[in-house]
C-alpha cells in the first residue's frame, strides 16, 4: 500500500508540474500587465523599467523556473493589481470559497444519496418521477441561470434570503467563518444550493442507476432467500455497493466545485477565490491566474490520491492487485 501511494504522490508532481507550465505559458498570451500598472501617458522607457523590474523581459522557461523556485518556498510572487503577495491574498479569500465549497458538497451528497434510493426502491412512485424531473432541469440549466432564478424568487420577490456577499463573519486566527453568525449562514443557502444544484442530480442519478444494477445482482437474490429483511438487504447490502463509484464522482466533484466556483461566486458577488481570479483575468495579473489554476490542479491531484486509496479501502478485490503490484 505504501509503494502505491508514494507512486500515485510522484505522478501526481509530474501533473502539478506540467500544469504549471502549461498555465504560466498560456497566461503570457493573455496580455501585456505593463498597461494594467502604468498610465496610458507612461513614457517608454518607464514602461521598459517597470518591465524590466517584474521580469517580463526574461525568457519564458526563465520566468517559469524562477516561479517555480519561488512555489516551492512558498512564494507566489506580488499581485500586479493589489501590490500585495499572492499567497496573503489566496489565504484571505480561501475560507469563503472552502465553506462553499463544503456547504455544497454536503447538500449534494446528502439530498442526491437520499433522493437516488428513493427513486430506486420506489421508482413507480410519484414522488420519485418528480425528482427525475428535478435532475433533468439541475443537469440542464447553466449555473448562472440558476443563480439568476434564485436570486429573483428568494430574494427579489420574497425577500427571504441576500442575494449577494457572504454577510457577518467571525475571524478563528487567520479563518474566517459565517458558521457562527445567523446573516451569514443565510447568505450560504442560495450560493451553496446554486453551486452543489448540478453535483446533487448527477449523483442522484447515479446513484438510482448503480442502486438497480446491484438490486438485480444474485448475491442480493442470495440475501433475500437467507431470510434478511429488507432494511438490511437494501442498506446493508446493496447501498454499500452502490457507493463504490459514488466515492469517485463524489471526489471528483469536489475538485470540480471548488474549481468551477467561479461563476456562482461572481453571480453572489462571495469574496472567494473565484471572484479573484475573475479580477486577476480582467486586470492580466499573471502572478494570481498561475497561483489559482495551479491550486486547483493541487487540490484534483490531492483529491484523486485520495480517491484511489479509498478504493482499496473499500473494495477487497483492488486492495489484493495493489498488493500482488506491489
Amino acid at each position: 500500500m505504501l509503494a502505491f501511494i508514494l507512486r500515485r504522490a510522484l505522478q501526481s508532481v509530474a501533473v502539478l508540474a506540467v500544469v504549471g507550465l502549461i498555465a504560466f505559458s498560456m497566461f503570457r498570451f493573455a496580455g501585456d500587465p505593463v498597461n494594467q500598472i502604468v498610465g496610458a501617458d507612461t513614457p517608454v522607457a518607464e514602461r521598459a523599467e517597470v518591465r524590466r523590474s517584474l521580469g517580463l523581459d526574461d525568457p519564458t522557461l526563465v520566468q517559469f523556473a524562477r516561479y517555480a523556485g519561488n512555489v516551492l518556498r512558498g512564494n507566489f510572487g506580488i499581485s500586479y493589481q493589489f501590490r500585495q503577495p499572492v499567497a496573503s491574498l489566496l489565504a484571505e479569500r480561501m475560507p469563503a470559497t472552502l465553506e462553499l465549497a463544503f456547504c455544497a458538497t454536503v447538500f449534494a451528497l446528502s439530498v442526491g444519496i437520499l433522493m437516488g434510493v428513493y427513486c430506486a426502491l420506489r421508482r413507480e412512485t410519484w414522488l420519485a418521477k418528480l425528482f427525475q424531473a428535478v435532475s433533468l432541469v439541475g443537469v440542464s440549466l447553466p449555473t448562472f441561470l440558476i443563480g439568476i432564478l434564485l436570486i429573483f424568487l428568494f430574494s427579489v420577490t420574497l425577500g427571504w434570503l441576500p442575494s449577494y456577499g457572504r454577510g457577518d463573519t467571525v475571524r478563528l486566527g487567520w479563518w474566517t467563518t459565517g458558521f457562527l453568525t445567523g446573516s451569514g449562514l443565510k447568505a450560504l443557502i442560495l450560493p451553496a444550493i446554486t453551486l452543489g444544484l448540478f453535483q446533487m442530480t448527477l449523483i442522484m442519478r447515479l446513484v438510482r442507476a448503480e442502486m438497480l444494477e446491484v438490486l438485480r445482482t444474485d448475491y442480493i437474490r442470495f440475501a433475500r432467500a437467507r431470510g434478511l429483511t429488507t432494511r438490511a438487504v437494501h442498506f446493508g447490502h446493496a447501498l454499500k455497493n452502490t457507493l463504490v463509484p459514488v466515492i469517485t464522482i463524489a471526489g471528483l466533484q469536489l475538485g470540480s466545485v471548488i474549481a468551477f466556483s467561479i461563476i456562482t461566486e461572481t453571480v453572489f458577488q462571495w469574496p472567494g477565490m473565484g471572484l479573484l481570479f475573475v479580477q486577476a483575468v480582467q486586470n492580466v495579473d499573471i502572478p494570481i491566474m498561475a497561483a489559482y489554476l495551479l491550486l486547483v490542479a493541487a487540490i484534483f491531484v490531492t483529491i484523486n490520491l485520495v480517491v484511489d486509496v479509498l478504493y482499496t479501502v473499500v473494495d477487497p478485490r483492488l486492495r489484493l492487485s495493489v498488493g500482488k503490484a506491489a
